[in-house]
């Protein structure tokens, strides 16, 4: 058997596990919210859930978009400016203090609190969703990088400042390629969580968007919605997670 049949085998044993996992869980809940009789207000059974998902598909599709499309553009700011933060603390290495306190500031900032000032000052348009969307996934992303851009071995280094390569040429020939690999992993965390934070910045004011589907339903006690909305965004961040994967394999094959 290859390494890559056998690689192949074990993710789809994965596969398999979770889904038998998440069935058990469905089943659970299923049958506990019937043997109690627990109000539909309170938790919704599994099949009340789905109903409600499958009665009005355009309308959970449609505010899907919406939020895919914020988390998108909020996942594309915060890594290019976390990978160009990077590369300047990776040329100025006595920037590296300063920038990471400030990064970690924003980062132990609740966002909770960032959004309704941002949607007060910026309006109920996209702009205050791309901003919490970059600024949730800008610091992922710049630790990571920065850990790779910083990975470069004493013997390499010395090498290429024999052959009297710059330190800019440093950067682009030798520490952006190891900084791939830490690039993908920083996408890992960070493209679910641009979903996250696309949703956050909605409940605090937009016409559309799952975060706008949760907040009504919240807003009326129709729970069934709220939970379809947290169905749709959980199977969105899987999808998320699995492209990166994906994308990772077919770019870094030299790995």
């Amino acid at each position: 058997m290859t390494p890559s049949t056998e690689s192949t085998r074990h993710s789809f044993s994965g596969v398999i596990f979770a889904a038998i996992l998440l069935a058990g869980v469905f089943a659970f809940w299923e049958i506990s919210v019937r043997l109690t009789d627990t109000p539909v207000y309170i938790l919704p059974a599994p099949s009340r859930v789905a109903q409600t998902l499958f009665s009005q598909p355009l309308y959970f599709l449609e505010a899907l978009s919406v939020t895919l499309g914020e988390a998108l553009a909020g996942l594309t700011l915060g890594t290019l400016v976390g990978v160009l933060v990077a590369a300047l603390v990776s040329l100025k290495p006595q920037l590296e203090r300063g920038v990471m306190t400030l990064a970690i500031l924003v980062k132990s900032t609740p966002l909770a609190a960032i959004a309704p000032l941002l949607t007060i000052w910026l309006g109920f348009g996209v702009l205050p969703k791309i901003i919490i969307t970059a600024l949730l996934t800008f610091f992922p992303t710049l630790v990571n990088v920065l850990v790779g851009l910083q990975s470069a071995e004493r013997e390499m280094l010395d090498l290429m400042r024999v052959h009297r390569a710059t330190n800019w040429q440093i950067l682009i020939h030798l520490r952006a390629w190891l900084a791939l690999p830490y690039l993908f992993a920083a996408l890992r965390v960070a493209a679910p969580l641009a979903l996250v934070g696309a949703v956050i910045a909605e409940w605090t004011g937009a016409s559309s968007g799952l975060g706008r589907v949760m907040w009504l339903a919240y807003s009326n006690l129709n729970l069934p919605p709220m939970f379809a909305a947290i169905f749709v965004l959980s199977l969105s961040g899987m999808g998320a997670y699995g492209l990166i994967i994906w994308l990772e394999k077919k770019v870094l094959r030299w790995k």
